[in-house]
This record gives C-alpha cells, sequence and structure tokens, in this order.
C-alpha cells in the first residue's frame, strides 16, 4: 500500500462500514488479493454476488468484447440487443407465468420498483415487511429495512405505510404458528386489507441472520395475501441465482410448488460482479404502468448486460446451481462438526442454511462483539467471513462453483481462528 493511498483514505466518507483496512486489487476463482500481495479465501463474494467467482474467464470476455461495441445505451431512447438476449435466457427459468422483466441498477432500485407496480396494480399503498428483513438503503428501502437500527438511524422521517410483523425465527422461539398469530392480529388491530397493496418477504433472511423462512411459512404468508388482496413480493436479492441450491428460493423443491411470488426482486448474483437488478412480474401487473413511470439513467446498462447473459451461461454449463447445492452440505457438516467439537467451548448455538447462503449463530453465552472477533482472527487466517444481524451470527457466503478443498480449508481457517477468538 502506497502512502498516497493511505492518505487518500481519510478522504472516503467514514460511514460506510468496513472489514478491514485492506486494498483490494486481484481476483480470482474464490481468492482476492491485496496491495500488499495477501491473499484471501473469499466467503464474502461480495455479499453474495460474484456467485460464478472473481473474474470468471467467460464473464470477463464477455464484457471486453461487449466494450469494443456499446457501453451505455439508455432505456428511453431505445433497446439494445443484450437486454433482450438477457430477457430471452431469463423468462424460461422464471417461476411459473411470470413474463414481463424491469431491470434497474441495484437491489434496492428493484424492490422499489417493484412497490410502485404493485401499488399502480392494486391502487393501495401499505406494504407489510418482516422483521429482520433487509431490502435496501433508500429512503423507501430503509423504510421496509429492520435487520439493524445502523441503516436508518439518524435519516429522520421514512417512508410511510411500511407495518412491520414478526419472521419465523426458530432458533429464538419465534413458530410459523406464532409469526402468523401476529400477522393476522396486525390486520385487526392496526390496518385495513383496502390499504394493503403487497406483502414483500425474504426467503432466506440476508443481513437478518441467514435465516430460511420454514416452508410452511411462505406458504401460509402466500395465502394470506390473497385473502387480502395484496401481491406477494419475493426478494431474491441475495438469494437468487442458485444461491441457496436452487436458481430461486420461492421456485425450489425445499418451499414447493405453493410459493408463486407475483414480483420477483433480483439483483447481486444476476451479473457476477456488474451493477444490474431486474422485477419479474405477470403483464397485467406491469402494465399498469405507463410509460415513463419506470426508467433510470443506468437501468439495464449494455455491459451489465452482457455480463449477466455470460453469467447465465455459467451457470448453466458449469451446474452451478447442483454444486451449490452439494457445497453449501459440505459446508454445513464441516461446521456442525466444529460446533461438536471442544473448540466451540458449547458456544455455538446454530448452524442454518440453504446452499451456499450459511448462517452460525452463538448461544447468549458467548461474548457480546464475538462476531466481529471472529472476522478479525479470520483475517488473520487469510480468510474473509463477515457477520450480520443484531445477534451473534456470521456468515458464510463462497462462490458457487467453489471446490471441495477449498470448502475444506476454509472450515479449517475458520476453526482456527475460533480457537483463539474463543
Amino acid at each position: 500500500m502506497t502512502a498516497f493511498q493511505n492518505a487518500t483514505k481519510s478522504h472516503i466518507a467514514k460511514g460506510v462500514g468496513r472489514l478491514a483496512d485492506l486494498v483490494f486489487t486481484r481476483g480470482q476463482g474464490s481468492y482476492v488479493e491485496t496491495s500488499c500481495g495477501k491473499r484471501f479465501l473469499d466467503f464474502t463474494t461480495g455479499i453474495g454476488v460474484v456467485n460464478t467467482g472473481h473474474s470468471h474467464p467467460r464473464v470477463v470476455a464477455a464484457a471486453k468484447e461487449q466494450l469494443d461495441n456499446i457501453v451505455h445505451s439508455q432505456v428511453n431512447i431505445g433497446y439494445h440487443d443484450k437486454m433482450l438476449e438477457l430477457t430471452e435466457m431469463l423468462l424460461p427459468n422464471l417461476p411459473e407465468g411470470l413474463d414481463t422483466i424491469f431491470y434497474g441498477t441495484t437491489g434496492a432500485e428493484a424492490v422499489e420498483n417493484a412497490v410502485k407496480m404493485a401499488r399502480a396494480f392494486t391502487g393501495k399503498h401499505a406494504v407489510v415487511v418482516f422483521r429482520g428483513g433487509y431490502h435496501g438503503r433508500t429512503f423507501g428501502t430503509m423504510a421496509m429495512t429492520t435487520s439493524s437500527r445502523i441503516y436508518r438511524q439518524k435519516f429522520g422521517a421514512l417512508m410511510p405505510g411500511v407495518h412491520v410483523t414478526p419472521f419465523p425465527y426458530e432458533y429464538h422461539g419465534i413458530t410459523t404458528d406464532m409469526a402468523m398469530d401476529e400477522l393476522e392480529q396486525l390486520f385487526k388491530d392496526t390496518l385495513h386489507e383496502d390499504d394493503v397493496a403487497a406483502f414483500i418477504i425474504e426467503p432466506v433472511l440476508g443481513e437478518g441472520g441467514y435465516v430460511p423462512a420454514p416452508a410452511d411459512f411462505l406458504k401460509e404468508v402466500r395465502l394470506f395475501a390473497n385473502s387480502k388482496r395484496a401481491l406477494m413480493i419475493c426478494d431474491e436479492v441475495q438469494t437468487g441465482f442458485g444461491r441457496t441450491g436452487s436458481l430461486f428460493a420461492s421456485d425450489s423443491d425445499h418451499y414447493g410448488d405453493d410459493v408463486q411470488p407475483d414480483l420477483l426482486c433480483m439483483a447481486k448474483g444476476i451479473a457476477s460482479g456488474f451493477p444490474l437488478s431486474a422485477v419479474a412480474t405477470y403483464r397485467e401487473i406491469a402494465d399498469q404502468c405507463d410509460p415513463g413511470m419506470l426508467g433510470g439513467t443506468y437501468a439495464g446498462n449494455a455491459l451489465s448486460c452482457a455480463a449477466a447473459v455470460a453469467t447465465q451461461k455459467v451457470i448453466h454449463d458449469e451446474n452451478l446451481v447442483e454444486n451449490s447445492a452439494k457445497m453449501g452440505e459440505r459446508l454445513r457438516d464441516n461446521l456442525r462438526n466444529i460446533q461438536q467439537s471442544e473448540v466451540s467451548k458449547g458456544l455455538i448455538g446454530d448452524v442454518r442454511g440453504l446452499g451456499l447462503m450459511t448462517g452460525v449463530e452463538f448461544t447468549k453465552e458467548a461474548e457480546p462483539g464475538i462476531k466481529a472477533k471472529l472476522s478479525q482472527e479470520c483475517l488473520k487466517e487469510g480468510l474473509l467471513l463477515l457477520g450480520c444481524s443484531t445477534y451473534e451470527v456470521v456468515r458464510f457466503v463462497p462462490p458457487l462453483n467453489i471446490s471441495e478443498e477449498d470448502i475444506d480449508i476454509g472450515c479449517e481457517k475458520f476453526e482456527n481462528a475460533l480457537r483463539r477468538a474463543l
């Protein structure tokens, strides 16, 4: 790291939280390197973004080729070929019946546009969200985010009409029945169905602790939304594109065929690190937005769409969905072995997840702040690992094409770090 880089850091806004005071210069597959030449096994993947691994050669080649053609083709001017090609690829793989796509740039943008569509279609305004959910940092999505107060503190009045209800969290004693009782009570003492446009839910809580929703809960929410003439929005910004061992969690064997979202929000893994998001829905819902009601300067950027096309091909050709399921099982088996070993000192309370989206939660007897301490110890081992949740949870989010060897190496590094942290 140069003296210039050190001095320049002080000019970057301190409101951005960082795991480490490192400068990353290169990434390849499951590993990243810093300006000092230090190599790290990456179990964060940019928080679930580079599902195909860092700088996958086919994605890089597609981006380089697109740079020679057109970089920015603004959506209000016309279509571009890569957006149409990507749409043709996505449509057959979406939950049944979703036939219309809006493209944006970020996950938060996808969620807000899904809410706009839901309001336009239903003529209603309120949304119901689930405690622990993370939907973004914009003023609309801040109001819908309850995974931590840090995302909204000091920012004043947020978007009105957002109502919070419990998410089942069985490790903390909140069952599907309890959560549904609270949801029903919300409509008795606070909400009327004539006001509610949509229910917004992550099939697996992300920032809230990597907590998969019980299969019966998503089905119950789907039925409840129908009974209130409201839409169901699945926020799959983090869970989509193979992360949970299925292309989309809401359209998986785990949750069955009864969870059919009206709107599906996508981002992160869609383009291997290039900024792109999307909302898939039914044409009858999307068509309630007149031309001009949706858009964005960089929405559906041509370079990002080219990377997304290559990403979809890699996911299919290299069987990354299947590898996610297989490696996820191996990861959790390793972690449960550590949980049962003397290294954990009985302080690991829960190991959970779907595919390569796994959370490890510590018991209330563990030292407060253990997740942050453990992340720092993992750095010393050459492993990037992040915490999440208001509880003491660390999350494992490796690339979907990770090898068995690197899964085992990562778990060994975690075990070594855990031995020092505890």
